[in-house]
């Protein structure tokens, strides 16, 4: 029976040595076949592990958004050998489309193997301080601004409400704007966790309430990957 391998790969560069478990790496030495959001990016992982692979005699099958579900089942139905799916970084099937993968694996009764690896969303749930017994990742927010202003409030008053933390995202280049429409938004009592650069030497996480945000000004987001969140 074949067996899909879900490997964690790094939050942030040359970050080896301290998120990724041994057998992770083991098991990248012996898989042959990837699906992966971005070949460039994925044979760049595995040069950096070192294991003296030959990056050109893998096999990699593109597994984006966008992906059909019968056209990825037929290449699946059709494997002989054990497979990897890396995720573009942290988790695969975390807020990433190598979960239509494995719900394939599963349709076809192959093995699923989770690895252990760095994982953005629970690292900044652990960092917060907010409640980690009931949580929700909630992704992107809308761009439009109106739409991102009334979802922060829905998520603000479901904080509140049933005490479930509330973690979400943005696009890097786009924290300042999140960041600054959270700040006019929200209640200034309402508490709000930042965590950036996760696993790198300048990782940052704090959680402050909004109000107390407003007075922090040496808050540096633009362009680096950060989790939001909304918690009691």
């Amino acid at each position: 029976m074949n067996s899909v391998y879900l490997i964690p790969t790094l939050l942030s560069p040359d970050s080896k040595d301290a998120v990724l478990p041994p057998e992770l790496i083991e098991r990248v030495k012996v898989l042959n076949v990837f699906f992966v959001e971005n070949i460039k990016t994925a044979r760049r992982f595995i040069s950096a592990l070192k294991i003296d692979k030959i990056i050109d005699d893998i096999t990699f099958h593109i597994l984006t958004k966008d992906s059909e579900f019968e056209e990825t089942f037929n290449l699946m139905a059709t494997l002989t050998e054990d497979v990897g799916i890396l995720s573009e970084a942290g988790c695969p099937g975390i807020a990433d489309p190598g979960a239509l993968a494995v719900e394939i694996a599963h349709q076809l009764d192959y093995n699923v193997v989770p690895l252990v690896g760095p994982s953005s969303i629970l690292l900044a749930l652990m960092a917060s301080g907010f409640n980690g017994q009931s949580f929700a990742f909630n992704g992107y927010l809308p761009i439009d601004s109106k739409e991102r202003a009334k979802r922060i409030k829905e998520l603000e008053r479901l904080s509140h409400v049933s005490g479930q933390t509330q973690l979400f995202m943005e696009t890097p280049y786009r924290n300042r704007q999140l960041f600054q429409a959270i700040l006019a938004t929200c209640n200034p009592n309402t508490k709000l966790t930042i965590s950036a650069n996760l696993t790198a030497s300048d990782a940052f996480s704090k959680t402050k309430s909004v109000g107390k945000w407003k007075e922090f000004k040496d808050l540096d987001i633009h362009k680096k990957p950060a989790i939001f969140g909304f918690g009691s």
